[in-house]
């Protein structure tokens, strides 16, 4: 009876050993993920403030340069986003740069490239160049559907976007940026998916139609920022 009694409580100590270990292990699985985790949105915080902080001076420093030579380019200076109006740069329903177009990023683009790219802490940041290209919801002559009229302006607006982005890599900006800008620029069509409205809620014309130049920064997550390859 006495070996019995003795062999039920090395049981029972050992399944109290067994679930006193498994608590332990769950409890520093917790504490180390809690840390990691208050770490990493730290971490991120940072990284957006100062991905914003860097962003906000580039934009500044190009708003500046575009003033200067009394070019008519919007920035948002928050993003350093350019906003160029189409008239500027295009006839109506054409792709082909004119020459007042041309002679217009001929003074943007060493101004922006050369901005953009002598920021080492900008660029380390940066994923892509977006050049979009948007239309107004103008209709095409003899075209009856909707879904073909977008069509249409999607064709026109990526032409667009296409054609201020081969003018612009050969700017006459710094040789050494060449590379980096040609890995990083990119083109899309937004057709008029992306309209300006007016103060009275009613799309404006002149303004959806344009071409803008936005800049793409670096997606960050817990793998990037404890430099983890997944």
């Amino acid at each position: 009876m006495a070996l019995l009694q003795r062999k039920n409580r090395i049981e029972e100590d050992n399944g109290n050993i067994f679930w006193v270990t498994m608590s332990d292990l769950m409890l520093g699985l917790a504490i180390i993920f809690i840390t990691l985790f208050v770490l990493a949105m730290t971490g991120f915080n940072q990284k957006s403030v100062q991905q914003q902080r860097v962003k906000m001076e580039v934009a500044k420093k190009i708003e500046t340069e575009l003033q200067k030579q009394n070019i008519n380019a919007h920035v948002d200076r928050m993003t350093g986003d350019l906003k160029i109006p189409s008239s500027a740069l295009f006839e109506v329903n054409s792709y082909v740069l004119k020459p007042e177009g041309k002679v217009f990023l001929d003074k943007l683009t060493p101004i922006y490239v050369n901005t953009i790219f002598s920021s080492k802490k900008l660029v380390d940041n940066i994923d892509s160049i977006i050049i979009v290209g948007h239309t107004d919801s103008q209709t095409f002559a003899g075209v009856d559907s909707i879904n073909e009229q977008f069509i249409r302006n999607m064709d026109l607006s990526t032409k667009r976007a296409n054609s201020v982005a081969a003018y612009m890599l050969e700017g006459k900006y710094k040789p050494e940026f060449n590379e980096g800008f040609r890995h990083m620029i990119t083109v899309e069509g937004r057709s008029f998916n992306d309209l300006i409205l007016n103060s009275k809620g009613q799309e404006d014309m002149a303004q959806s139609r344009r071409v803008e130049i936005k800049l793409k920064v670096k997606d960050w997550s817990i793998a990037t920022f404890f430099g983890l390859k997944i």
